[in-house]
């Protein structure tokens, strides 16, 4: 049942491996609304998130040491095999300056990315920083929550007409389902206007606070100049 309008989203609950307790990751978490977080041995992945979906954290230095010893692949194989309806993903974190004393090649690195995103199928996240990790993993859960609840158009169904599409879209956003989504349509008339609303001007419409208006303007708010420094980024 997707949640009445203006209701607060539900808590997601994250489980970190305890070897990630003094990560920047794990200290971001701690620092957000409506995250209950706790801590076990996983042995897979270093972050379970609401029970659907595994993250592997590694960063761009531990990229290329797992490369060398081989973990990389054991790893993406454990992710790719997982059971049920769990999902596994791999979370890259860092800038071009942190493989700069790695020693390893541009085109080793991209060929086992290509290995683990188009053989094993384990889809590949970038963050630049441990804080953007985290929010990555809190953003795909909301997706997946909406997901869940009929709010995100699914695979083979494409929404017709210009209307429904453009509500497609809105409901993309992180916390805006149906009801947000018809809601900011009306108030702005098109996706356009959406994206490019201020959040105070996104939490005068009916049924958006300040944490959904926060929240769509960190999806959409990115610099060009953030664009690209992740195009130059050798690891991508």
């Amino acid at each position: 049942m997707t949640p009445k309008s203006g209701a607060e989203p539900a808590p997601i609950r994250i489980v970190a491996d305890h070897r990630e307790a003094r990560s920047g990751a794990v200290a971001a978490l701690q620092a957000m609304a409506g995250v209950e977080l706790s801590f076990d041995h996983l042995s897979t992945g270093d972050y379970l998130v609401d029970a659907r979906m595994l993250f592997e954290r590694k960063t761009l230095t531990d990229l290329a040491e797992s490369i060398k010893d081989g973990r990389l692949f054991r790893q993406a194989w454990e992710l790719a095999n997982l059971a049920g309806s769990l999902r596994g993903a791999l979370i890259l974190e860092g800038t071009s300056a942190d493989l700069a004393q790695s020693g390893m090649h541009r085109e080793a690195i991209q060929g086992a990315l290509i290995t683990v995103s188009l053989f094993f199928g384990v889809p590949v996240l970038r963050a630049m920083t441990a804080e953007e990790s985290a929010r990555l993993m809190i953003y795909a859960a909301r997706q997946a929550q909406a997901y869940a609840t009929g709010a995100l158009p699914r695979p083979g169904k494409r929404p017709k007409g210009k209307r429904k599409t453009q509500l497609a879209i809105l409901q993309g956003l992180p916390g805006v389902g149906p009801e947000r989504a018809a809601q900011l349509l009306g108030a702005f008339g098109n996706v356009q206007a959406v994206l490019a609303a201020s959040a105070a001007q996104l939490e005068h419409v009916p049924g958006v606070g300040s944490r959904t208006a926060q929240a769509i303007r960190w999806a959409v708010g990115e610099t060009e100049a953030t664009y690209h420094a992740a195009e130059n980024d050798p690891a991508l």
